[in-house]
């Protein structure tokens, strides 16, 4: 992106014009925009200049300047936004650069393809005036037009205007044009595939065309087809990523690879997404022929005890080594005692650290076994290397022996003094600390950093006087992990909700089903949702819905969408959102099935792409706009996942995905 950006910036340089700040979205149309009425676009060009004029350069730069002059695009300071066709608008995002004339500038002989042969669009800062410059045949045009808001209202209110029969036809004609491009095919796929009302019998033929299809709930139907599907990516991705998948499917996924690699493979997926299999799998997996696949059956959620034991005792050490820790608990004397003597290291290793979660380590041991850091974390250690650690010159080591959980008390205050803050911070978030000892704990505590909930206090989210101790701490990762919990005492969530830490008020509101309405509206201020949780806090049961219309016209554009949420808010209102100069107020308009037609036309054209792309998927988007959507490769994703698409013109665009290239469906 940078690369290109530098690119253009040059190019622009060359044609004699001074580049103005960073890029933007500016607050006009977007170029895609611009650019659709120019030159072979329909609108009639103001100037014609035939190609095979001497001083054909010249006299372009002349017009242009002429029209710029005239029409407000050369105003005040001289800036002016441009674009340029050609290569970059292939690997830059389409924005607009803002632009001014330097001394000696060249537009018409250096922004095309050659010299005399220009393409670019320029447009007024207020937005409202394009002049355009493009090669149509042997002519160069200029394009001129003035009032483009209220040509963009004209339009929107033509399109949107659609008798049934007009509707039939423009579907009619959505593939009688040009065969699609590979990407436009391709932007179909996903779009479909994506699309929640695409029915069962096309989404099994969607497989292998878009990896999006995998992600969402399939059908069992579908998902058989995906397990049997030739494409091994086809077959990997269902276990990534489909989250309808039984325990019996599993099953036949795995096995019935036939190379041991893509069983390893599969095995490891199940593990990391804790999936359970059937005893027949966990059995014959335990079995088999490979000791990666071994290895890794041995991490499987479910996992019998019998099968797991088993795999510690293998033949092969690298099985055992990674059966051990799991199987531990439940050997017999004998069978830990094999695993301390076994002949491999590695196994030796991790029998030495479930030994010693009972068995105090000694110096020696630590010394001699390659245990170290997984050792001064969780091992029960010796007094006299326990105090070694310390006061060791390591402060890795002393911050990994601050969360060990067998740490005397008096060494726990000593690590709590430490000179060292990791060292300290490690110690302040132990579980076995009271709240005024962990108040006495000096810590840097970075409010902006990532922190993960502590699993002592989400153990404990089930015990209501837990969470009254826990909610009241000092240290802002506790109070946060309780605000984690799905259900708190209402004394607990009332302390909370107010808590000067303002992402314990944000977890509240993502996890507690109890949360406050008043606190869910303050985070709502702040907060525009997060990957895991997108809905909320605005998802959220608590959250209000009557008496918002008073935030119509409230300065912060968070408050004045939530007016659309009342339940007495009109259609009237959403129109007038739509037309908010703020784009996260007109991207909630855009998504309201109040709004007319014609202004979901209007928005397609809106400067910031979100609001565009919302536009795009209203439901009362005319068919014949829908198609253009589905003719462009920018938008044919979002428009194949609309919510009116008729089964029919699915079924049409699958057609033409199973085609080869060149051919014509049904043909």
């Amino acid at each position: 992106m940078t690369g290109g950006r530098d690119e253009l910036v040059e190019l622009l340089r060359c044609a004699g014009l001074e580049v103005m700040g960073e890029w933007r979205t500016e607050e006009v149309l977007p170029p895609r925009a611009a650019w659709r009425p120019i030159g072979a676009g329909g609108t009639a060009p103001a100037v014609r200049v035939g190609g095979d004029r001497p001083d054909l350069v010249a006299e372009l730069n002349a017009q242009w300047h002429r029209f710029a002059s005239g029409s407000g695009i050369l105003r005040g300071d001289g800036v002016f936004l441009i674009d340029v066709a050609g290569r970059w608008t292939g690997c830059l995002p389409r924005r607009w650069t803002r632009v001014r004339l330097t001394g000696r500038w060249d537009l018409a002989g250096v922004l095309g393809e050659r010299s005399g042969h220009p393409g670019f669009v320029t447009v007024s800062m207020d937005g409202d005036t394009l002049l355009g410059m493009t090669c149509e045949g042997d002519e160069v045009w200029l394009t001129a037009i003035d009032h483009v808001r209220q040509r963009q209202e004209t339009a929107a209110q033509a399109a949107a205007r659609e008798t049934p029969q007009e509707r039939a036809a423009a579907w009619a004609s959505l593939l009688q044009g040009p065969e699609p491009s590979e990407r436009l095919r391709e932007a179909w796929a996903h779009g479909l595939a994506l699309n929640p009302r695409t029915p069962d019998e096309l989404c099994a033929r969607l497989l292998g065309r878009s990896h999006f299809l995998l992600w969402r709930r399939l059908p069992t139907a579908v998902i058989e087809a995906a397990m049997i599907h030739p494409d091994w990516k086809v077959r990997q991705l269902l276990a990534e990523a489909q989250p309808n998948i039984t325990p019996e499917q599993w099953t036949r996924l795995i096995l019935n690879e036939e190379g041991s690699g893509r069983r390893w493979m599969l095995t490891m997926i199940a593990a990391d997404r804790r999936a359970e299999l059937t005893d027949a799998a966990y059995q014959q997996l335990a079995a088999d022929a490979s000791p990666r696949v071994r290895a890794e059956t041995a991490h499987l959620s479910g996992l019998p005890v019998a099968v797991l034991t088993a795999l510690a005792a293998d033949a092969e050490p690298s099985v055992r080594t990674e059966a051990c820790h799991r199987a531990w608990p439940h050997l017999g004397t004998q069978a830990r005692r094999n695993l301390l003597d076994d002949p491999c290291g590695k196994v030796r290793t991790e029998a030495l650290l479930r030994h010693h979660q009972e068995h105090p380590m000694t110096q020696s041991v630590f010394d001699t076994a390659e245990l170290k850091d997984r050792a001064v974390r969780t091992c029960l250690l010796d007094r006299g290397l326990a105090e070694r650690l310390a006061r060791h010159s390591d402060r890795a080591l002393r911050s990994s022996l601050a969360g060990n959980p067998h740490l005397d008390p008096d060494l726990v205050r000593t690590l709590a003094q430490d000179p060292d803050d990791a060292v300290r911070s490690a110690v302040a978030t132990r579980s076995d600390l009271t709240e005024e000892q962990r108040a006495g704990i000096r810590i840097d505590f970075d409010p902006d950093g990532r922190y993960h909930p502590l699993n002592w206090v989400t153990a404990l989210h089930e015990d209501p006087d837990a969470m009254r101790r826990l909610a009241a701490s000092s240290h802002p990762l506790v109070r946060r992990s309780v605000a984690r919990a799905r259900h708190l005492p209402p004394d607990v969530v009332g302390l909370l909700a107010h808590d000067e830490d303002r992402v314990v008020q944000l977890f509240l509101a993502e996890s507690c089903e109890d949360a406050p309405a008043d606190m869910l509206l303050r985070v709502w201020q702040w907060w525009t949702g997060s990957l895991t949780t997108p809905d909320r806090p605005r998802g959220h049961p608590h959250f209000p819905r009557r008496g918002l219309l008073r935030h119509a016209g409230d300065p912060n554009p968070r408050m004045r969408q939530l007016a659309l949420d009342d339940p007495e808010s009109t259609a009237e209102l959403v129109e007038l959102l739509s037309r908010d100069g703020n784009e996260e107020v007109r991207h909630r308009a855009a998504r309201d099935s109040r709004l007319t037609p014609a202004s979901a036309v209007r928005l397609l054209d809106d400067p910031h792409e979100r609001v565009r792309r919302a536009a795009a998927g209203h439901p009362r988007l005319p068919a014949r706009v829908l198609v253009r959507l589905l003719r462009d490769t920018d938008t044919a994703e979002t428009a194949a996942r609309h919510p009116t698409l008729p089964v029919p013109v699915m079924e049409q665009l699958l057609q033409w995905l199973q085609s080869p290239a060149g051919a014509t469906p049904g043909r």
